[in-house]
């Protein structure tokens, strides 16, 4: 027979209590099975995430489902890329019934501290973004989604829209000077999607910014460092500009 000692001094059990032995090792596994399926998110795009990010998505998906048990949660953007170098929280919320997204914005930055965008939509207007606005496509090549995302898009490119977007992107050519590197960033990444997806060619992060890097033989990071010339830099920016628009106001005249 095994012998089981315990401390002569021992605290929450006395003589004569009737106790249960127990392998702790299966315990222990059992509880953390437990804790990984509550806290189980699906990443897409996402190649390594810093444990801390981690941390703070896991709590800010446990604290919306409190609030208001949504059919999704997805977070996206700039907080999703390695290093520390976001500026806010981008936080989609799909669901039927409408969401107090104030509210829940103010318990999230409340908790992390970052500055927070929540939109809030229905899972048909997800899939309708997704198949004619590259801007929902990007977003959800590389994000966090709290319920697993299975969405077939056929992709319907809505030409009209697409003109409205790439009028922000005008706003470099005239004020190159004025603008932060990640402002300039933003909006050579928003041309060059636009154009991409009329070519009806894949779209992510990565796809985009190699595309970007081609076209202007300049590295992403130094765009976002501001380091770019606007003499060097702008006579291309407008080339490709041109283009874009002449591609969709092509397809505008004839009804497309």
């Amino acid at each position: 027979m095994d012998q089981i000692y315990i401390p002569k001094n021992r605290t929450g059990f006395f003589s004569g209590d009737y106790v249960l032995i127990q392998p702790i090792e299966s315990k222990l596994k059992g509880r953390l099975e437990e804790k990984k399926d509550k806290t189980r998110l699906y990443f897409y795009g996402v190649k390594a995430l810093e444990p801390i990010k981690l941390r703070v998505i896991e709590e800010i998906s446990s604290l919306i489902s409190r609030e208001a048990n949504p059919e999704n949660i997805i977070i996206t953007g700039s907080f999703l890329e390695q290093g520390f170098n976001f500026n806010d929280l981008d936080i989609l919320i799909i669901n039927k019934q409408k969401i107090n997204t104030q509210r829940i914005r103010s318990k999230i930055e409340n908790l992390t501290g970052i500055k927070t965008h929540i939109i809030m939509l229905d899972k048909k207007t997800l899939i309708s973004g997704m198949s004619s606005d590259p801007l929902y496509t990007l977003m959800l090549s590389r994000c966090m989604s709290k319920n697993r995302l299975i969405f077939k898009v056929e992709r319907k490119i809505n030409y009209k829209l697409l003109d409205l977007h790439l009028l922000k992107s005008k706003t470099l050519i005239d004020n190159f000077s004025i603008l932060s590197g990640n402002e300039k960033y933003y909006l050579i990444l928003n041309m060059v999607s636009i154009l991409l997806f009329i070519q009806n060619k894949k779209l992510s992060k990565e796809i985009v910014n190699k595309e970007i890097e081609k076209i202007f033989c300049v590295k992403i990071s130094e765009i976002r460092a501001n380091l770019i010339t606007k003499k060097d830099f702008i006579e291309k920016y407008k080339e490709i500009y041109n283009k874009t628009f002449n591609l969709i106001l092509k397809n505008v005249k004839t009804g497309k």
